[in-house]
């Protein structure tokens, strides 16, 4: 029995280690300082919008975090959007923010 349970587990433990792209991003986002109301209504929004690099370049920005801030402003988050240097990432952020905030 214990032999059985043993490829389960270890399914159940590769999948835990498999998230999506829109929870990625939806994570790096928060950990970026934005809400998590703001991060999951923007994730949802850029995954589509975004290629799988872009996503994780965005993704990363949570390494940049003030541990101080407790939320991180629209604009200061579209500032560090911007140092990115990519196009279409600032221009996919700036209007999945505007939604997300008008919401």
């Amino acid at each position: 029995m214990k032999s059985a349970m043993l490829p389960v587990a270890a399914l159940a433990c590769l999948l835990s280690a498999c998230a999506t792209p829109e929870a990625r991003l939806r994570t790096g986002l928060n950990n970026a300082g934005l809400s998590k109301a703001m991060s999951a209504c923007m994730a949802e929004r850029m995954v589509d919008r975004l290629s799988l690099p872009q996503l994780r370049r965005l993704a990363a920005l949570g390494s940049l975090r003030d541990k101080h801030i407790a939320d991180l402003s629209l604009s200061q988050f579209l500032h560090k959007v911007r140092a990115l240097k990519d196009p279409e990432i600032l221009a996919v952020s700036t209007s999945s923010a505007a939604i997300c905030a008008m919401r």
